[in-house]
């Protein structure tokens, strides 16, 4: 299996995902994290595999490369960026904020 076939099988499951949620994502955040994600997988990777962390198989890569990291390392990162606030967005209080509001505890007579 090539990685490209690997990579088909993540980003269908993604597509579904963001298809359902569409309404729901904020594009611009989503393309300024994109922009900043692919250029810092841009620079780990080919850090990555100047150093000889990692290694790809010939025959399993396209040949085309972004410095010595094969094209199909970015999808990864696009998967990641799209579908996790897709998927955040679907779950249930996924809108609301997590983070906890602290009290002044003006709103208590009794603190």
């Amino acid at each position: 299996m090539t990685y490209w076939a690997l990579n088909g099988i993540f980003l269908a499951v993604v597509a579904i995902v963001v298809l359902v949620a569409a309404r729901r994502v904020r594009g611009a955040a989503i393309g300024l994290t994109a922009a900043v994600l692919l250029v810092m997988t841009a620079v780990f990777d080919n850090v990555m595999i100047a150093v000889g962390l990692v290694d790809y198989e010939p025959s399993r890569i396209s040949g085309v490369f972004l410095g010595l990291a094969p094209l199909e390392d970015f999808a990864y990162t696009i998967a990641a960026v799209v579908g996790l606030p897709a998927l955040w967005s679907l779950l249930p209080g996924g809108r609301r904020s997590s983070i906890p509001v602290p009290s002044t505890g003006a709103e208590h007579p009794d603190a």
